[in-house]
């Protein structure tokens, strides 16, 4: 949800140079099920705009009628949004919806921690019940610093019973991508159409620039074994695809010390074990779980033929692990789909 809340902020600063207030919404409770789960926010500018959901799409509506007494106010507000008679999700939404003005120090601290990887937490105080009440409101904790949503926000005390919703945001899934070829490409739009972060690490002989991948956020050309490893942590996937044996085994070279969340390995079984048979040669203590981490062929079996569905198949196999899920279908899982 990091990425989420970095559409807020860009929106929110896109609509300030136009001159245009905004509020925020976020779902702080649940009772019952509903398409997502308390966290998620949007953003509803005074001019009609919205970035992000909270639903499927219906919630939404409620919510920009709501904002008018937010816009109009300048005070957090409590709605709620009973889905049993109109979504069929058989759940009540609990949505804050408060003035959305952070100062220059948040945004200076914010676009820092972002950049180094740096976990925010986000506190919410709120009542379950509709209308306004004094303390209503989201903080937003960065190291030892705080700050309210509005420049001049702070947590203040309450003659109300307020609740409180806190919850801790990782920083931005990356993934990592070894090559440069036009299936790499595909997986590079593809992941940063889910919001990840993504650093393409192409060759020194490559002929391509940052410009070739939409949705890059970074992009480096340099020999195999200068790469840095300090770039890879736990929120981050690594996929090998550079379709140069010589260089994909330099590239496990490098990495057999990292320690990832995933890491991918494209061509077909037969390359895989010739990749690791090499491997081993070259490092005969190589710890035996490191092979065993690495999923080669990378994807899920969906039957994938082109480069856009190959890239669904190693996306859907990346969450899957990065998940700890057992992919089966929905309609043979028990329970909440979305549990």
């Amino acid at each position: 949800m990091t990425h989420e809340l970095k559409e807020i902020v860009a929106a929110y600063l896109n609509a300030k140079e136009r001159g245009v207030r905004t509020v925020m919404a976020t779902v702080v409770d649940l009772d019952g099920s509903s398409y997502r789960k308390p966290g998620v926010r949007m953003l509803l500018c005074e001019d009609g705009s919205m970035v992000g959901a909270v639903s499927g799409g219906c919630v939404e509506k409620d919510i920009a009628r709501q904002a008018e007494q937010v816009f109009s106010s300048g005070k957090p507000l409590m709605m709620t949004y009973d889905g049993r008679y109109r979504l069929g999700c058989e759940g009540v939404l609990y949505i804050l919806v408060e003035p959305f003005q952070p100062d220059e120090h948040f945004l200076e601290t914010f676009s820092e921690a972002i950049a180094h990887r740096i976990s925010l937490k986000l506190t919410a105080h709120y009542q379950k019940e509709e209308g306004f009440f004094d303390g209503l409101g989201t903080t937003i904790s960065i190291g030892d610093r705080e700050f309210g949503c509005t420049a001049h926000s702070a947590k203040k005390e309450s003659g109300h019973q307020l609740r409180t919703f806190e919850q801790t945001l990782p920083p931005c899934f990356k993934l990592m991508i070894f090559g440069a070829e036009h299936d790499a490409v595909t997986l590079c739009r593809l992941a940063s159409f889910h919001g990840w972060e993504v650093t393409i690490v192409a060759g020194p002989l490559e002929q391509k620039t940052i410009d070739n991948f939409p949705g890059a956020t970074s992009f480096y050309s340099v020999a195999p074994d200068a790469m840095e490893l300090d770039r890879i942590d736990a929120q981050t996937a690594v996929m090998i695809m550079s379709h140069n044996f010589a260089n994909d085994l330099k590239f496990l070279i490098e990495l057999k010390d990292a320690t990832p969340a995933y890491i991918g390995l494209l061509g077909p079984s037969k390359r895989r074990e010739k990749l690791f048979s090499e491997l081993i040669e070259h490092f005969p203590d190589l710890d035996v779980s490191f092979p065993e981490r690495i999923h080669g062929p990378a994807g899920l079996n969906i039957g994938a033929e082109t480069p856009q569905e190959i890239a669904t198949a190693i996306i859907s196999e990346i969450l899957t692990v990065v998940r700890d899920k057992q992919p089966i279908l929905l309609r043979e899982k028990q329970g909440g789909i979305h549990a």
